[in-house]
């Protein structure tokens, strides 16, 4: 007997199982050899297979299509199509063709585009990613597709994803043909990205303009209790919060998503879902939805879902771990040690590409995660810090110790540790305690990169990630296969790489301030905030990496970086405008009446002979406040003003930097006090009490 979970999991994806059974064997096999081999289908299987999954999506009672893509806004996109057409007697008739199936032609003039194309050039093309499944969401089927302009360029996040799969792919197989692996057809990335979240009662966040309009608090004092006794992280899940993670996992599954692990995270009203690892474009796809859902379903429970970085001040924010591998299609983790000595080279190999990868392109992992909610979260202690490192555990940072010296290893086994000639020790999987303090950190099959925050697509940091290392590999495989001695070669190319980048390896607490002094001795990268980051995207090194690997043109670079400036500008400006409007007509005047409140107690008890300390004390603070509060307010609306008459991105974000984000700490800090000493009848909307303990 099947379970709940057996029964449901699938059922909204055309997946194989369902392509099996709506299509010919022919036409199946025809699919499934163009999803290998990445070539374009012909136009009589594209027909087959789209009057199939026309069919089925009329049986799950879809209307509608659309071509479902991730344009430049970190979000998704669809223009529904109904499969109607009419009849010549007048009835209708359901259809779709495979042309419909393969290319749509969405208007994209509104896009980010990063100067593409102009605004009035508005011809896009949607392009049919069959290796993604297409699925039913709120009855219409959604059809996975990359995003393109009419010249050609993306415009998307999913296409560059796909071309840094298909580099790392190519590159990927040349290393193991060379150690034998013949029977290897591909090599995919695989991702698990854990999604944490916040949770708060829907009637106070539509009490919270600055919830609405940014998704995080502008303004909020700390509440008596925050995360201090550690009791919420993996504390006992509340009834009204269980209830939505049930109703979430079932979406989800439908879905084909394969949601594993739920709880409670660090900060009171914090949670994390975490997925088991699949490809990466699939992965990707798959946390999109995963975001939508949790909003969508929260709100059936009469909460909202908040999903950016930092929602609180003085609590932990909220990333996204990506759990990055390398698996090949005969099922070898390439990232996993091995029982032999043959199986342990190779893996090394992999990972002195990653080590030399990460260090050389320390600004590339960086910017991927460049945003204006990261950056308050990264750096504090609740997240990596903005300084780029590697973590490989004492038993691994020693074996490559060993490497590099050609000492022996004193492990389990002393062995001299000459790749490939002479006997490598065998390494437990989980030969390494975990931290959570480092951005890249070995986990035991995988490296988890816990940068990215919760708000993010995951495309961004994956396309860097299997760029940077595709490079790598690449040059790693034209010396190995030109090599006469490729025991020789290979022990030589691994050892250099350790000796020439072993500053990158940090086994400690990035926490600590020290660590800041030590990377910068190191020569390690801090780039601490989004516009400090961005500009190393347009560096001609940079540029020539994407174009080399054939994942993103000049035009393509500099357009995002373009699209991620002007998008930082705009979401710190939105905030701004934010503060000011909750200031003017919220927290001043309510503060003022509070203070005409205190006047008057304080006319009424002089007048009868009574103690005036408390009226007389809290109204020269509230006072003091209004002042201050004002000051700042009118300072952060002038540098606004200045701030509009700027008409370059880049000037813009770095005025945004400089000024606004110090004008708007300068403006809370005041109306922080002020809700602190002001009663709770005359304060204007739910404090940090109500939003993180109001679920009961």
């Amino acid at each position: 007997m099947k379970s709940i979970v057996e029964e449901i999991f699938g059922s909204k994806v055309f997946d194989e199982s369902v392509m099996r059974e709506k299509l010919a064997k022919d036409t199946y096999r025809e699919l499934e050899k163009t999803i290998r081999d990445g070539k374009q289908l012909n136009i009589k299987i594209a027909n087959a297979v789209a009057h199939a999954m026309k069919e089925w999506a009329l049986e799950q009672g879809a209307t509608h299509y659309t071509h479902w893509f991730q344009p430049m806004t970190g979000v998704t996109a669809e223009k529904h199509d109904g499969f109607i057409n009419p009849d010549k007697d007048g009835k209708v008739i359901m259809e779709f063709s495979g042309k419909e199936l393969i290319k749509g032609e969405p208007d994209a003039s509104s896009f980010p585009n990063g100067g593409l194309r102009a605004t009035f050039e508005a011809r896009g093309y949607t392009a049919w990613d069959p290796t993604s499944y297409a699925f039913i969401k709120n009855g219409v089927l959604c059809i996975p597709t990359a995003f393109c302009s009419y010249s050609g360029h993306a415009l998307d996040k999913k296409t560059p994803l796909l071309r840094s799969m298909q580099a790392i792919n190519k590159q990927a197989l040349r290393i193991v043909k060379l150690f034998g692996n013949d029977d290897v057809q591909t090599i995919k990335t695989t991702v698990g990205p854990e999604q944490e979240y916040f949770l708060v009662d829907q009637k106070y966040y539509e009490q919270r303009k600055d919830l609405i309009y940014t998704g995080r608090t502008l303004f909020g004092a700390p509440c008596p209790k925050g995360q201090e006794l550690e009791d919420h992280y993996f504390g006992t899940i509340k009834s009204r919060v269980q209830e939505f993670m049930s109703d979430l996992n079932k979406e989800l599954w439908k879905l084909g998503i394969l949601a594993k692990t739920e709880h409670n995270e660090v900060a009171p009203a914090q949670h994390e879902l975490a997925p088991i690892f699949t490809t990466t474009n699939i992965a990707t796809d798959h946390n999109q939805l995963t975001m939508e859902l949790i909003q969508r379903v929260a709100k059936k429970h009469g909460l909202v879902a908040l999903l950016h970085e930092k929602p609180f001040e003085g609590i932990n924010g909220s990333g996204k771990h990506n759990n990055w591998s390398l698996s090949t299609d005969t099922g070898i983790n390439l990232l996993e040690p091995g029982d032999t000595p043959h199986e342990n080279a190779q893996f090394l190999v992999f990972l002195a590409t990653i080590i030399k990868a990460v260090d050389e392109h320390q600004d590339l992992l960086r910017l991927s995660v460049a945003t204006a909610g990261n950056d308050h979260r990264l750096g504090a202690n609740e997240a990596p810090p903005a300084i780029i490192s590697i973590f490989l555990g004492d038993e691994l940072t020693a074996v490559l110790k060993a490497i590099e010296e050609d000492k022996p290893y004193d492990g389990k086994e002393k062995e001299l540790m000459k790749i490939g000639a002479t006997v490598l020790p065998k390494f437990p999987k989980d030969s390494t305690d975990r931290n959570r303090t480092s951005p890249f950190a070995f986990t035991g099959n995988k490296f988890e990169f816990r940068m990215p925050g919760s708000n993010s697509s995951i495309a961004g940091c994956n396309i860097v990630l299997n760029t940077v290392i595709a490079d790598e590999i690449e040059k790693f495989a034209d010396i190995l296969e030109a090599s006469d001695d490729f025991d020789t070669t290979l022990h030589a190319l691994i050892k250099d790489t350790i000796k020439n980048h072993k500053r990158i390896i940090f086994n400690g607490n990035g926490y600590d301030d020290s660590w800041v002094k030590e990377a910068e001795s190191r020569g390690l990268l801090n780039l601490k905030t989004t516009p400090d980051a961005l500009p190393y995207f347009k560096t001609e090194e940079n540029i020539a990496l994407f174009e080399r690997q054939k994942v993103l043109s000049k035009e393509e670079v500099e357009s995002r970086y373009e699209i991620l400036m002007d998008e930082y500008e705009k979401q710190i400006n939105i905030e701004a405008l934010t503060m000011l409007d909750i200031a003017k007509k919220d927290i001043l005047p309510a503060a003022s009446k509070f203070s005409k409140e205190l006047t008057d107690t304080i006319a009424n008890k002089k007048a009868i002979g009574i103690d005036l300390t408390y009226e007389l004390e809290t109204a020269k603070k509230v006072s003091e406040y209004l002042t201050e509060a004002y000051q700042a307010m009118m300072t952060l609306e002038n540098d606004v003003k200045k701030l509009h008459e700027i008409d370059d991105f880049e000037k813009s974000a770095f005025y945004v930097r400089d000024f606004i984000i110090q004008d708007m700490a300068a403006l809370r800090k005041p109306c922080d006090e002020l809700e602190v000493i002001t009663s709770n009848r005359d304060w204007p909307f739910p404090t940090y009490g109500k939003l993180l303990f109001g679920i009961q």
